[in-house]
């Protein structure tokens, strides 16, 4: 949908003038016209309004309040105000009542269309911004994995899969990534939900204390055994029970766990009998486990038991597209955890956090969001809390940089030895890589559908086509809808 603009003034003649001047800047722009404050309000109340210019002094409702009752209808209008040089304190105040901007009549072209360019722009943005809140909302309070971006979208796909059998699952990626929410999905979503999920911190669980924790124990088994126990095997019976990181479990405990998965039964520690339970196994690693088999420290026969069905949770630097929106699903998490205020992220926050490389993965960018919470006092989040949370992080500017996988360093500044550009300079340079790289990658997954491409980006199809030819960015494949 194009974007709307509104100019309210009690002279025609003005309004019609100043339509055809914007018209001809911005083409795609819809523009309407009110010869009143009251009028204004009703076009505000009947649709939507990306961007509203208005008169300060109108006969009846004068342009000051005009803007009150515009901002109780819609709070995240932008509003400009245009003024005769004589009301300049009133235009100030007007800004300190909501107003985005204001100009002085007679308009300037240039600065008329840096208004209107500005003004379309943090409308966009905020836009989005609600499009992301609405989808974190809709993650069912952080149960369910965040994220849009294809890789993420054939992730839930297989766990749909998966969670219609009852096989063992070996769930499979690096640290961070979210695999205990896989598993928690899988479950889910199988015909076992009712019941149990258990999980199990394998590397947790001192060795002599995981065979017993796992499978139970019976009076007078060990030292310290004064009563039976069940184990967890037992107490997820009917449900499903997860081995967080199972590389690391011990040789003589991997051997009694492929009994488990063989005979589907476990023999308390201490006892000779044999409990049957009826429990589906799923499984995480971060390791090669092929190559502990090679090196004598996991059974392969174990492996093999391990995995039926196989998922693999991408890391953070392969869906960066998704980054914007887990960020404002953890701010929004944070403050709610924090009893704070809700809170939005800047743009160029936004895009300083998708320049970093992210080696902890959706882990790391929740801990460094939660710092952002705590360092910045106000209802944004800007470039100056990024710094007070970065801290003595490795990486960042001025600092011995950790490499990601991209090549760039974790800050969102010069290396130690570039020289600081000027700050707009860089602050563009920041925007630009970011959007470039955002609009080729998904362009380059929805073949160029650009329409497809808007609806996955949230961007309106009209604003996405401009971004694309001022990037000079070709949609990747022909004959795409475009």
């Amino acid at each position: 949908m194009a974007q709307r603009i509104l100019l309210v003034d009690d002279e025609p003649d003005f309004t019609q003038g100043l339509a055809r001047l914007i018209a001809a800047g911005f083409a795609e722009v819809d523009i309407v016209l009110a010869g009143s404050g009251a009028e204004a309000l009703e076009l505000l109340a009947s649709g939507r309004v990306d961007l509203m210019l208005t008169d300060l002094r109108m006969p009846g409702l004068d342009g000051q309040e005009l803007l009150r009752k515009a901002l109780e209808l819609a709070p995240g209008l932008t509003v400009v105000l245009l003024t005769g040089h004589g009301s300049v304190e009133s235009a100030v105040a007007a800004l300190k009542a909501g107003a985005y901007d204001f100009l002085t009549k007679p308009v300037d072209r240039e600065e008329l269309f840096r208004a209107v360019q500005k003004g379309l722009e943090r409308g966009r943005l905020l836009d989005e911004n609600s499009a992301l809140r609405e989808l974190a909302r809709r993650s069912e309070g952080g149960r369910s994995l965040v994220g849009q971006a294809p890789s993420m979208r054939q992730l839930k796909e297989s766990i749909a899969a998966v969670a219609a059998s009852d096989y063992t699952v070996l769930i499979r990626g690096e640290s961070g990534t979210g695999k205990e929410l896989v598993a928690g999905g899988i479950h889910r979503l199988s015909s076992r939900a009712a019941k149990p999920f258990v999980t199990v911190n394998c590397p947790a669980i001192p060795e002599h204390l995981l065979e017993s924790e796992l499978f139970g124990h019976v009076k007078g088994a060990f030292t310290g055994a004064e009563k039976s126990r069940r184990g967890l095997f037992e107490a997820a019976s009917g449900g499903s029970i997860l081995l967080d990181e199972i590389g690391d479990i011990p040789m003589p405990v991997q051997t009694k766990l492929l009994r488990v998965l063989q005979e589907h039964e476990v023999r308390p520690v201490g006892s000779n009998d044999t409990i049957t339970v009826d429990v589906r196994i799923l499984a995480t690693t971060n390791q090669g486990l092929e190559t502990r088999i090679a090196t004598g420290q996991f059974r392969e026969d174990l492996f093999y038991r391990l995995n039926v069905l196989t998922v693999t949770t991408p890391p953070l630097r392969e869906r960066r597209e998704d980054i914007p929106l887990l960020a404002a699903f953890f701010l929004g998490q944070t403050c709610r955890e924090m009893s704070l205020s809700p809170k939005v992220l800047g743009p160029e926050a936004v895009a300083c956090l998708c320049e970093r490389p992210w080696p902890g993965n959706v882990r790391e960018l929740q801990n460094f969001v939660r710092r952002l919470a705590v360092f910045c006092p106000g209802k944004r989040v800007e470039m100056a809390h990024l710094r007070q949370a970065e801290g003595g992080l490795p990486g960042q500017p001025g600092q011995t940089g950790q490499t990601g996988q991209t090549g760039q360093t974790g800050g969102c500044g010069p290396g130690p030895d570039q020289p600081l550009a000027p700050y707009k300079e860089a602050k563009a340079h920041v925007l630009d890589s970011f959007t470039r790289r955002y609009v080729e990658q998904i362009l380059e997954t929805t073949g160029g559908n650009i329409s497809e491409a808007a609806r996955i980006s949230g961007i309106e199809r009209v604003s996405l086509q401009k971004i694309i030819k001022r990037m000079g960015a070709k949609p990747a494949g022909n004959g795409g809808s475009q």
